[in-house]
């Protein structure tokens, strides 16, 4: 393994410890550690998922009777049955009821450099009355709602006022074409969208109107369609449907909404998630569910405080942006949104966001990192980013010199890189580092707790010290409850493979020290020549190389070596590019991972196809490569970059 050798990097300093949200949690349990805490959350999980509600304070106006009920199996445990409360109550209400309604709960800041902001009992007067102009429009509890927009303040205002109708809200990328739209419309049976005129891309202009209209007509269900003004642009109106967001907030009634107390199992959200074949998987989640599991996770892994200021770079249509939402506002702390790329109009604007609004935890993806460090260590340098005290990352696997960038250049050494990782169908993390724990590079401290994950090998049995499946082996609040109208399609994908276990469909690693790592999707592992790999393993080497910014490693059917590998580089800016290049970079990864392993082709392409959050989606390399159906490309970005993978295919 690349990472075995690895050095402790971070320590925790005793104090630090001490005081952690996690700390204080082992203390008032009388726990010793983070590990005799994950044995008895594993033994008991009532205990624990009790212990966290009441650590988070949650609102329930009926108490519940039973914390965890699997009469009907794993795969449809119900938790805190009996019990009754609303998100909205929880992130917002009892905020303002109790005194904190002056604090500032959303600061936007738009690609133009447009910046707002929203105290909690402003944001409260907006919710009431977008809930009370949504509920005049016909809309009631259990009708599913779109949200069709970019990061910004209009997104948080119409999550918090369907939850408080007991609506269900379904957030769609804003990046998605109408075709993209239009599958998640028909899936939810959504009644009505919330989508914008546009917003911009690089400086260009991303008219989202024209592609909602486009959605709305190959579907039939959506009969109110709200339009946020963002940039100003003449756009349609359909009389009888459309209607402008700030004249329906002006005839919505500006007295409190009374928000709808509902049973904690009641659905929430229909969030989906892109497959490698078949049509998008709507994973269904509740009232209480999704957000507590995301507050839990910035509580206990990121050590998140009311006093702080959560930015995490992403889009309101992956789960990262509705976590970010309901777990930070849930905390009471302030957020900061934002809808532009991490490099417009300069590679230092996320940094400069930093200064300028005091974050003090921020998330970000690996790729982006990767993609920020090519334009050298000035940019972060030019900031002062005192303020920062907790880094993030999410979305795929690290490799160490971008790490090392992140924890160098922007934390200075001296804030924890807080490496998560989960998935939509969790609401959160399986796997996160902590802040009260010694860190690693690219490594997670193991299992949040909780998720009593284990990794395992083609039989189902545990493992360390190699490469297998990480699985979880209990339920835990924030499961899905299902994909939406498709029961049997939940139950394939996670609960089939061995009893009783859910199969993630990640690649892990424990090393000796007991510190995780994952590898990548499983169905993205290679296998050359009887070797295990995982595409991370390659591409940190290729990265290390002074010429390489980003790289993609797939396998490839061979006929000797049952697999061959394949490698796509992005070469760094200014860098020459000559005829033995690619020869040399070849060499480059035998020499660190062995003769077996030198690539069978590499390439020098521009970009690599990637999800707006950073994600490079290998599965749509290997797929153009070969000539296969890609299956959903609805998430990718940059679609265009597929065109130089089918190129070389065909030459």
């Amino acid at each position: 393994m690349t990472f075995d050798n690895e050095p402790i990097v971070w320590r925790p300093s005793a104090e630090i410890i001490s005081s952690s949200r996690l700390g204080q949690f082992l203390q008032a349990h009388q726990l010793k550690d983070l590990a005799e805490l994950r044995v008895r959350a594993a033994k008991d999980p009532a205990w624990f998922w009790d212990a966290v509600v009441k650590m988070l304070d949650w609102p329930f106006e009926t108490r519940y009777h039973t914390v965890l009920d699997t009469s009907e199996g794993l795969p449809w445990a119900r938790w805190f049955v009996g019990g009754t409360s609303n998100v909205a109550w929880a992130a917002l209400d009892r905020h303002v009821q109790e005194g904190y309604g002056h604090r500032l709960a959303v600061i936007q800041e738009t690609e133009a450099g447009a910046v707002a902001t929203w105290t909690y009992a402003e944001l409260k007067e907006q919710v009431d009355r977008m809930a009370h102009a949504l509920t005049a429009r016909g809309i009631e509890a259990g009708d599913r709602i779109a949200l069709y927009l970019p990061m910004g303040v209009e997104a948080v205002i119409a999550m918090l006022a369907a939850a408080k109708m007991a609506a269900v809200i379904v957030p769609v990328f804003s990046g998605y074409g109408a075709s993209a739209v239009a599958t998640r419309l028909k899936d939810s049976g959504a009644k009505a969208m919330i989508t914008a005129d546009g917003f911009t891309r690089r400086g260009r202009l991303i008219a989202m109107k024209e592609e909602a209209d486009q959605a709305l007509r190959e579907q039939e269900m959506v009969r109110l369609q709200v339009v946020v003004r963002r940039l100003g642009i003449a756009v349609h109106i359909e009389d009888g449907r459309d209607w402008d967001w700030d004249a329906l907030m002006r005839e919505g009634s500006n007295a409190p909404y009374p928000t709808a107390i509902v049973p904690t199992h009641t659905p929430l959200m229909v969030i989906y998630t892109s497959g490698t074949t078949g049509a998008p998987k709507g994973a269904v989640h509740t009232h209480l569910g999704f957000p507590l599991k995301a507050t839990q996770d910035l509580w206990h892994a990121f050590d998140l405080r009311r006093n702080d200021v959560l930015f995490w770079y992403t889009d309101m249509g992956w789960m990262m942006g509705p976590w970010m939402v309901y777990g930070g506002l849930v905390t009471g702390c302030t957020l900061v949104l934002y809808d532009g790329t991490p490099d417009f109009p300069d590679a230092a604007r996320l940094w400069q966001m930093i200064e300028r609004h005091q974050v003090s935890v921020f998330g970000i993806s690996p790729t982006a990192i990767r993609g920020l460090m090519v334009h050298g260590d000035e940019p972060p340098m030019r900031y002062a980013l005192s303020s920062l005290r907790v880094l993030g990352s999410s979305g795929e696997p690290w490799n160490p010199d971008p790490w090392r960038w992140f924890f160098d250049k922007v934390g200075k050494t001296r804030c924890p890189i807080i490496n998560y990782s989960g998935g939509t169908e969790i609401s959160g993390g399986i796997l996160s580092a902590f802040v009260s724990e010694p860190q690693k590079a690219c490594a997670f401290n193991g299992p949040i707790p909780g998720m009593v994950a284990d990794v395992v090998d083609e039989n189902g049995q545990p493992v360390r010290h190699e490469v297998g499946e990480l699985v979880l082996k209990a339920p835990w609040p924030g499961m899905t409850q299902g994909f939406w109208n498709n029961r049997d399609r939940y139950l394939d994908t996670y609960w089939n493979r061995w009893p009783n276990t859910w199969v993630h469909g990640d690649f892990a690693y424990v090393d000796a020290e007991g510190f995780w790592y994952i590898l990548g999707r499983s169905d993205d592992t290679i296998k050359v020549a009887g070797k295990r790999l995982g595409p991370a393993e390659v591409e940190s080497v290729l990265v290390s190389h002074p010429d390489v910014a980003e790289a993609a490693a797939i396998g490839v059917p061979d006929a000797v070596k049952g697999e061959s590998l394949v490698c796509f580089v992005v070469i760094r800016p200014h860098r020459a590019i000559v005829a033995e290049s690619t020869e040399q970079l070849k060499q480059y990864v035998a020499a660190h991972l062995g003769k077996a392993l030198k690539p069978q082709a590499l390439y020098i392409v521009s970009e690599l196809p990637k999800t707006r959050n950073g994600k490079v989606v290998r599965r749509a390399i290997k797929a153009s490569y070969l000539g296969l159906p890609a299956g959903d490309l609805s998430a990718v970005e940059n679609i265009r970059a597929l065109d130089a993978v089918r190129s070389v295919h065909k030459n």
